[in-house]
């Protein structure tokens, strides 16, 4: 609303869920001939930003995590091949209880692997805000941003961050022996087991802010080899095409171990997530437990 004010081009974007994005019957009253609804057709609403962005645009698209699948051509071929500069809001990321057609732990595997496409993930309300204000500024890439899912943290502190410095994460707290790299939900889940791991085992871990969900740090990732033997990453999403891979990935051929925790792949139904967080070993202690495990063997 406040990019609205100033700006004629913004234009908000639905299809056929404007409650579940917070675009209220107030919201959309007050956007007027700047929203538009094409209802549920999530296919049609990305060729439709797209096309908008090349005109000159700025339209931001807000669509569930559960129903972004049914875009892909239109993100890969639309969107990210024409490098067309709209904003993507997907909510309701992360793995939940809900039933096996709302599960919304697949988009970073779906929209962090298209080329072109820079996929956000911020970790509280002032990262999100400085992303999006970059997004709607910027007119050289597809940005993505994966809006926070579950408490809306507010830190207070406003984020300097240069997005145009594309890839580049955040040391959050320097440490030594483990780094944790906590994406997006997942941040503070890494800081607890941070603060768990200092207390059970004494070890003083780094604690890393990726930010970017779609390439690899080379710099960072390159200096924890110095002082650190393990790198853990933290997804609130499925492992298999996900984020911890590229880390993975990157050490593949060098003496560093990497764990990677998030949720298996499968479609689960109205499973509840603590016992989600229990099979996939997503509590602090689990955590802990498997890189106490690691280390030992190391």
């Amino acid at each position: 609303l406040q990019q609205k004010k100033t700006d004629s081009t913004v234009i908000a974007v639905t299809a056929g869920t404007p409650g579940a994005t917070g675009f209220s019957p107030d919201f959309r009253k007050e956007m007027g001939a700047q929203f538009l609804d094409v209802g549920i057709c999530e296919q049609h609403a990305v060729a439709t930003v797209s096309g908008m962005a090349k005109g000159g645009a700025k339209p931001v698209f807000a669509v569930l995590s559960s129903f972004i699948q049914r875009s892909y051509d239109q993100l890969a071929q639309d969107l990210a091949l024409n490098n067309s500069p709209a904003t993507i809001l997907v909510y309701w990321g992360g793995l939940s209880g809900m039933d096996a057609t709302h599960v919304g732990a697949f988009d970073i595997p779906l929209i962090a692997n298209i080329p072109n496409m820079i996929y956000l993930a911020p970790t509280n309300a002032e990262e999100y805000r400085a992303m999006l204000d970059w997004s709607a500024k910027q007119t050289q890439h597809s940005v993505a941003i994966r809006v926070p899912f579950g408490p809306f943290i507010t830190t207070g502190i406003p984020d300097t961050t240069d997005y145009d410095i594309l890839n580049r994460y955040q040391g959050v707290e320097e440490g030594s022996q483990v780094a944790l790299i906590g994406v997006g939900n997942f941040f503070e889940r890494a800081r607890a087991v941070k603060d768990l791991l200092k207390e059970k085992a004494g070890i003083s871990a780094t604690l890393i802010n990726p930010k970017f969900l779609t390439g690899v740090d080379t710099d960072l990732l390159n200096s924890l080899k110095k002082t650190h033997q393990l790198v853990v990453t933290l997804e609130d999403g499925v492992l298999d095409g996900g984020f911890g891979e590229k880390v993975a990935r990157f050490y593949g051929a060098s003496d560093m171990k990497v764990l990677c925790f998030g949720g298996q792949k499968e479609f689960t139904d109205r499973v509840p997530l603590d016992e989600l967080y229990i099979r996939y070993h997503l509590t602090p202690e689990l955590i802990v437990e498997d890189i106490q495990t690691v280390l030992k063997g190391a």
